[in-house]
């Protein structure tokens, strides 16, 4: 019996142990361990409190400086918002109200201020901070709010240091070779439908299964590029990259646009080549200039992002498709089925897609 992906332990292990996930681990069990080491010495924090510092080095530790630092401000604003709550909620107990309806209105009240968006990861800390002020505070609430939220700031201020100054994480050229390896892909599942259309053996159920291997390809990819794009700010790593700021979004847009076109491509050439009158309805020769066709316009898809040779790929399938388009306009009117047109309308998406690569005055507007 297989696994489902998901499921998989070696799935878990190669998530779990890669060099980036590897160093984050790293970096906060250290940043934890000074946070709770210095806690202690934190002025107006109670050092009974310095479990907390380490806590806050938790929730700061983010695979991006810049996701670090605004999660870190959302989880101190959302823990003060809960003390304040906390302490409210003290006070009403004072006045002779059940402790037991106190603890109600406290998680009803935080569970509704956690729909509060703009609070950010800060959102799931109303509610904790609330009750534990309510149920931990003791005789000295006041101090141990203080305490908590001074404590847990400066945990927070620690972990985004820590990350900031011990080897901030960079994904961009992890960003790219995901980019890379998804081009590839995309430009072999071309040239396979080129092949098997040329051959009279496509088989549209093993187009329909790279496609969706695609789909999934591209989910993690695009997950990778908004990474990237996140680890180049308040990263000084980031100012010695000198590939455009925006070239990863540009090659993942070009890119989504490309499985979208693909997707419609196998579709249409699996309507094409199902039946036995399949030369009836697109002519042997006609066929293999489509196949040609989609041949060159694979080889675009995998040409690099770089001007002059992207250049000279979309001429090359320019010229391809422009020929296929030719022997579909020299059938007879009756004999051109609409999906043979569908196909060149794919075709012509995807040099749509990669033809912005070929100027080179974009490269230098976006640097």
């Amino acid at each position: 019996m297989t696994l489902p992906a998901a499921l998989d332990p070696r799935r878990w292990w190669s998530d779990a142990i890669t060099a980036d996930r590897l160093l984050l681990a790293a970096k906060t069990a250290a940043a934890a361990a000074l946070a709770w080491y210095l806690a202690p010495f934190v002025p107006l924090a109670q050092s009974e409190y310095s479990y907390y510092a380490p806590l806050g080095v938790l929730v700061s530790m983010y695979p991006t400086v810049a996701r670090s630092a605004s999660s870190g401000v959302q989880a101190v604003v959302g823990l003060a918002l809960g003390i304040g709550l906390g302490l409210a909620s003290l006070a009403v107990v004072g006045t002779g109200v059940s402790r037991i309806v106190a603890v109600a209105a406290v998680i009803l009240i935080g569970v509704l201020l956690a729909g509060v968006r703009a609070l950010g990861v800060g959102r799931d800390w109303v509610a904790i901070a609330g009750l534990f002020v309510l149920l931990l505070g003791g005789a000295d609430p006041d101090g141990y709010s203080v305490s908590y939220l001074v404590t847990m700031a400066f945990g927070v201020v620690v972990g985004v240091v820590v990350n900031l100054v011990v080897v901030p994480p960079l994904r961009v050229k992890k960003a790219d070779d995901r980019l890379s390896q998804l081009r590839d892909a995309l430009g072999e599942a071309l040239r396979a439908m080129s092949s098997s259309l040329a051959g009279r053996s496509f088989d549209p159920e093993a187009a329909d299964r790279a496609a969706a291997a695609l789909e999934g390809t591209l989910v993690d990819v695009r997950e990778e590029v908004e990474l990237a794009d996140e680890s180049r700010r308040y990263n000084p790593r980031g100012r010695r990259v000198k590939t455009p700021r925006d070239l990863g979004r540009r090659r993942l847009d070009a890119l989504t646009g490309t499985a979208d076109a693909t997707r419609e491509l196998a579709a249409a050439l699996a309507r094409l080549t199902a039946g036995p009158d399949v030369d009836t309805r697109l002519p042997a020769d006609v066929r293999r200039i489509l196949a040609d066709a989609i041949d060159a316009v694979s080889r675009l898809v995998t040409t690099p992002p770089e001007p002059e040779a992207t250049a000279g790929q979309v001429r090359e399938a320019e010229t391809a498709l422009t020929r296929y388009t030719e022997s579909l306009r020299a059938l007879d009117a009756h004999e051109e089925p609409l999906d043979a047109w569908e196909a060149a309308v794919s075709l012509r998406r995807v040099i749509a897609a990669c033809g912005p690569f070929s100027d080179p005055d974009a490269d230098t507007a976006a640097r």
